[in-house]
């Protein structure tokens, strides 16, 4: 899974990203100073793999990973060129979603690319470039299907789409506007234009210190809050700053500094938890003396496509699979017997739709 993290110039972009992935990209206090992508890769945290490990005191443990695109700081006009233009909006087309931070408090020693803060309107900065890239697209592939029109009329339908499309972004709105009014197959089309305006987003309503544990009082991220749900988007607070000091830390006192804070959860667990959501993952777990595992799949993905995610011969020459909740098999102190026993292990076939926590072991034969 890839998240593509933007945002204006001087928001605290750069700082997150070092924070959650301590990749040592540059953060310095004037526009550009990221220029390539940099790519820092995190394992998602799931306690559900540590109870797991010692149960059966497994040689390895591997957790499921999300790879962090830190790009550049856009700027008005990037779709022209601005700035380090369209390099950047290719960047943001290899990712599943956007991780937009969005400025969230004042500092006068942090100087802002608009000269003021106002979260909306660098929300609304990013959303037009984004917008005016589609529309390009779009144009062309009109053209296109308009064309072909002429001697295929079953065309009419997706011309009509397209064009429905495009109204909507010029009016000023993302693609991903429209998903309430689309169904499974418009929505698969859309998907398939690929455009950036399109994609998922996390708002990252990046606080200040004092603020980070009583967020509800800031008036930006209010507003931050009211425009995402009136697109379907995601948001979480976090502090920039605080994460940075979180990432020095060793792993036994993060919690205790958090607590410290009256903060809840880091900012990483944030991200990951919305990113979950907005793209509907899910984790199945695989487990025994050699190995422990968590896999990340869609949710609605039926157990032969489960079976693929580990090898394509188990979903080649899928039998069954061996299931029992995760919740379940701990109640059995993850005795597989005693779990058999009790009838708590189920036998599923192709048509079983996998769901959060299955511990499953597949049976396959190619």
């Amino acid at each position: 899974m890839k998240l593509g993290i933007v945002g204006l110039p001087n928001v605290g972009k750069s700082t997150l990203f070092n924070a959650i992935t301590k990749a040592g990209a540059e953060a310095a206090n004037y526009p550009f100073c990221t220029i390539e992508p940099n790519v820092g890769v995190v394992t998602v945290p799931d306690e559900r793999l540590k109870v797991l490990h010692e149960m059966y005191n497994s040689k390895k443990t591997v957790y499921t990973t999300i790879e962090f695109y830190d790009i550049a700081g856009l700027v008005k006009g990037a779709s022209k060129g601005e700035g380090l233009g369209n390099k950047f909006l290719g960047h943001i087309r290899e990712v599943a979603a956007i991780v937009h931070v969005v400025r969230c408090f004042d500092d006068t020693n942090v100087v802002h690319v608009d000269g003021k803060i106002n979260p909306l309107s660098d929300i609304e900065t990013i959303n037009t470039e984004l917008i005016l890239s589609d529309m390009e697209v779009l144009e062309r592939r009109i053209q296109k299907t308009a064309k072909n029109l002429k001697g295929d009329k079953s065309l009419q339908s997706e011309l009509d789409l397209l064009n429905k499309i495009y109204a909507v972004l010029g009016d000023g709105l993302s693609a991903r506007t429209m998903n309430g009014d689309l169904n499974d197959d418009e929505k698969e089309f859309v998907r398939s234009l690929d455009l950036l305006s399109y994609k998922p987003v996390i708002y990252a309503a990046n606080v200040s210190e004092d603020e980070a544990a009583a967020d509800e009082e800031n008036e930006y991220v209010k507003a931050v809050r009211e425009f995402a749900a009136g697109e379907g988007s995601e948001v979480v607070v976090i502090c920039a700053k605080i994460e940075s000091e979180i990432s020095e830390l060793p792993d036994d006192e993060k919690a205790m500094f958090l607590e410290e804070l009256g903060i809840k959860e880091s900012g990483l667990d944030k991200l990951v938890k919305a990113s979950y959501s907005l793209l509907d993952l899910i984790s199945f777990l695989t487990a025994g003396e050699p190995e422990v595992r968590a896999w990340t799949i869609k949710r609605g993905t039926k157990a032969p496509g489960a079976a693929g995610k580990i090898h394509t011969d188990f979903e080649k020459g899928f039998i069954r699979a061996e299931t029992i909740a995760y919740d379940k098999l701990i109640e059995c102190g993850g005795n597989l017997a005693t779990a058999k026993e009790k009838g708590l292990v189920r036998s599923e076939g192709k048509e079983y739709v996998v769901k959060d926590g299955d511990v499953m072991h597949f049976l396959f034969n190619v």
